[in-house]
């Protein structure tokens, strides 16, 4: 089955040409390797990202539009430091919900518009990890490390009506956050005149959860795949049938696809 390579983003002519128009609209997703394939160049990607931003160096503002359950961490937070780092104005509208990593995205703003049936899911970073014990532990470590940064872009954009204290309950909490909710603790500036039609967010609620539950049960696959690999190769008094190339592939498809 051949995966589908969608846009998260895309470019909009403006009839100003000193407005970019940007819609980010689906999941943040890095160049990744296909095992039938082979090495795909995401759409996506921070990289991609980098070089339309390069090609329009001279805008005076940048609307973005996000309508996102959220994505990879890394390429989040390198889009977002690249918003941040561009001298236009930018406004962000969140267009039904901003997730995850699509939330960090959104603090890029320095006007964060949200009509007010729009929302924002916030919450700690979550990776797959495999290994002995000691390796389990470090990956716990390293993610303590990896909230602590990425709360920077909420508490920057939040100032003085959000501390960190209360956030990291929040972000424990994995809650979802109403407009109001982000007015209130300083990630929104303002509402928007218009708001989403009730249709349009229920289906990107529902599609949100089946996103989320995908991933999830995706990493349970594959780590019982992975430990059921080890000890099948695992060498002990009693020899055992190795699973053949083929075999091992075909279960990956299973996993992965």
């Amino acid at each position: 089955m051949q995966k589908e390579n969608k846009l998260m983003w895309e470019f909009k002519e403006s009839a100003d040409p000193n407005i970019l128009k940007l819609y980010i609209y689906g999941d943040v997703e890095e160049d990744y390797f296909d095992f039938f394939q082979g090495y795909i160049e995401s759409e996506n990607s921070a990289k991609k990202f980098k070089q339309v931003l390069s090609e329009n160096p001279n805008v005076s503002e940048i609307e973005i539009y996000i309508n996102s359950y959220g994505g990879s961490v890394f390429e989040g937070t390198a889009i977002y430091n690249q918003l941040k780092r561009h001298p236009a104005k930018k406004t962000v509208y969140i267009d039904g919900f901003a997730c995850s990593i699509a939330s960090v995205i959104a603090m890029a703003g320095d006007e964060v518009v949200m009509p007010k049936n729009t929302m924002m899911m916030i919450h700690n970073m979550w990776m797959g990890a495999v290994g002995n014990a000691a390796e389990l532990r470090k990956a716990a470590d390293d993610l303590d490390i990896i909230n602590a940064a990425g709360r920077q872009a909420y508490l920057q954009k939040g100032k003085d009506k959000l501390n960190e204290d209360e956030l990291i309950q929040i972000m424990d909490a994995e809650t979802w956050l109403t407009a109001e909710d982000c007015l209130r603790l300083g990630l929104a500036d303002r509402y928007a005149e218009n708001e989403v039609s009730e249709e349009m967010a229920n289906a990107i609620m529902q599609k949100a959860n089946l996103s989320l539950n995908a991933r999830i049960k995706q990493h349970k696959e594959m780590s019982a795949f992975l430990k059921e690999l080890n000890e099948t190769n695992k060498p002990d008094s009693e020899p055992k049938t190795k699973d053949e190339p083929a075999n091992v592939m075909q279960k990956l498809k299973s996993i992965l696809i």
